[in-house]
């Protein structure tokens, strides 16, 4: 039996923005995960999907879904057989909810399905393939959730432009400096949104108000520069600031909703020092930044307010070699 796991991320400040090259920067959240268990299998069962979690299972070769197509996608890179096996997936990690999901199940089962085919595998090349992945899922993915869930750990990331002849380029990737442990409180809103719903809803109102949309986007980018140096001073209150403002910023493109506004508020009411929502918005989870004398007590708010569950988390210093 071969078990893996992938961690689940919140996008600290850029969602949205960073679809457009604009910075975004993010952290792993390592005490929320996703599982993947491969367990061989009779012969002649075939390899066989199943996610209680998910609500989904499926068989190779007969059944349409993503992750089928990614342990198709694998079995061609290495030029193996379809094996008997069953693949059980769990998670923990809230579906459509904006802290990777997706991108955390793919991780995870690049990860077993190497161990099962004794295949080396590194980082850059889980990313790859999970973004892969992630755009059968989501159609066009900022390439934020597989980075940072597949490298665990927190990113600074932004796309670069095509060069002159078209030929895309990398995105520039580089390690998110965390200077004091942050307490991050996260409030599940229960509302789900597919993050390529929501992606599409912002294309196209910014595509009938350019030039608007165009001007919040770089408001989203400057408070990203300046929580990155907050982070990496530790300056917690600043970060927390931030954040609340960034979410005014989301409001503006048209992804918040009224309960993610209300947690927000309930959340810096019981003391945070701000919060925002995280990821694709339209639903999904936001977070507080807080010390962990108020954690509990923002939790509580948060639940009063309206939040289907809370995770209290702390988010680890990090220094760069």
């Amino acid at each position: 039996m071969i078990t893996t796991h992938a961690v689940a991320k919140l996008i600290i400040a850029g969602e949205h923005a960073v679809v457009y090259r604009r910075p975004a920067i993010a952290v792993p959240v390592p005490d929320i995960r996703a599982q993947v268990q491969i367990m061989a299998s009779p012969h002649g069962q075939g390899c066989i999907i199943h996610s209680p979690d998910l609500a989904r299972s499926g068989q190779l070769g007969v059944d349409s879904d993503p992750l089928l197509d990614l342990v198709s996608d694998l079995l061609t890179k290495w030029q193996a057989p379809i094996p008997d096996i069953t693949i059980t997936i769990t998670s923990d990690i809230p579906i459509a909810s904006g802290m990777g999901s997706g991108a955390a199940v793919a991780t995870a089962l690049v990860r077993a399905m190497a161990q099962f085919l004794q295949r080396e595998i590194d980082s850059d090349e889980v990313g790859a393939l999970v973004y892969r992945s992630e755009q059968r899922l989501h159609g066009t993915p900022s390439g934020i959730d597989n980075t940072v869930i597949a490298y665990d750990q927190p990113i600074a990331f932004c796309r670069r432009p095509p060069q002159a002849d078209g030929t895309p380029q990398p995105s520039r990737i580089d390690p998110l400096a965390i200077a004091q442990p942050i307490t991050i409180v996260v409030g599940d809103s229960g509302e789900r949104s597919p993050t390529h719903l929501a992606v599409a809803g912002v294309r196209q109102r910014r595509d009938n108000d350019t030039a608007h949309y165009d001007a919040v986007f770089d408001a989203i980018a400057a408070v990203t520069i300046v929580a990155q140096q907050a982070l990496a001073s530790g300056n917690i209150p600043l970060l927390g600031a931030l954040c609340t403002q960034n979410h005014s910023l989301l409001q503006a493109i048209g992804v918040s909703t009224p309960l993610l506004d209300q947690l927000v508020q309930a959340a810096i009411t019981a003391g945070a020092y701000g919060a925002k929502l995280s990821g694709a918005g339209v639903g999904g989870v936001m977070f507080a930044v807080t010390d962990a004398t108020h954690s509990a007590q923002v939790a509580a708010a948060l639940q009063q307010a309206g939040a289907s569950r809370t995770f209290t988390t702390v988010i680890a210093p990090y220094l760069p070699v």
